[in-house]
């Protein structure tokens, strides 16, 4: 498969589930009388969930909160692993890079749902709060990537020209090294958004950052189970649309990076 049309398979199938994300409570509606629980059709394009509500209007409800948190917890471990990563690469000072680094290491040792399970025990976070500590157990790992990835480009006789040529740190960091590495932090960021949506939806579905009876798909998975047999679109739709999320992201980031050219050795 061409990489076009891996684009655009990816496009069709992560379309699905954005959408109905970020655009399904618009046209959700008032929510109805409830009906008796699990049962199928009776008005209902799919039937009704645990505690007789619309599955469909769940579905239209349900996606906001986990793609919203793993996009904004996706975006803040990079907005602390990008300068930390870059700095600690490109300055070549041993002292700063263990000063920086090794912080690290412990929250890296530590399992991530774990951690998000043990803070939660102290707290209850909310959806912003669940994509902070979701935020802060991928700091560890992205932080070690944008370093090796910066490394590389950070050890080439270019960056020694620029400084030599009195370049700002912005631009020979950012500018050069962080441009050099911008392929291999695509990539991450892919599989990044997946891992982070996995737990995310994890999270949810053992009652961290939700409400037990929330509009939310993983919550649709977790709540819905039990009578998976008697009404399973209540539980397969959630859990198609979370497959879809996934899939269809890392095939959008694959055939990008297959498309775009190559910035490894490209200088300013």
């Amino acid at each position: 498969m061409t990489a076009t049309r891996r684009f655009l398979l990816g496009l069709a199938i992560v379309a699905v589930p954005l959408l109905l994300a970020l655009l399904g409570p618009l046209f959700a509606g008032a929510p109805g009388p409830r009906a008796p629980s699990f049962t199928l059709g009776d008005g209902h394009w799919l039937g009704t969930d645990f505690v007789g509500r619309d599955v469909w209007r769940q579905v239209l409800h349900g996606g906001r909160t986990v793609v919203l948190t793993a996009l904004a917890a996706t975006a803040l471990a990079y907005l602390v692993a990008l300068p930390v990563g870059l700095l600690s690469a490109v300055t070549h000072a041993r002292r700063l890079e263990e000063l920086l680094m090794r912080p690290l290491d412990v929250l890296l040792a530590v399992p991530s749902l774990l951690l998000v399970l043990l803070v939660a025990s102290v707290f209850s976070p909310g959806a912003p709060g669940l994509a902070l500590l979701v935020a802060l157990v991928n700091v560890p790992d992205a932080a070690r990537i944008v370093r090796a990835a910066a490394a590389e480009a950070a050890a080439r006789p270019a960056v020694e020209a620029l400084r030599m040529q009195g370049e700002t740190w912005w631009r020979v960091a950012v500018g050069y090294v962080g441009r050099s590495a911008l392929r291999t932090l695509a990539a991450d960021a892919g599989i990044r958004l997946t891992g982070v949506l996995y737990l995310v939806s994890t999270a949810a579905f053992l009652g961290v950052g939700v409400a037990p009876d929330a509009a939310d798909w993983a919550v649709m998975v977790d709540r819905n189970r039990t009578g998976l047999f008697v009404q399973p679109w209540a539980v397969v739709v959630p859990a198609l649309l979370i497959v879809a999320l996934t899939t269809g992201t890392n095939l959008l980031f694959d055939a990008a990076l297959e498309k775009s050219p190559r910035t490894k050795g490209r200088r300013l």
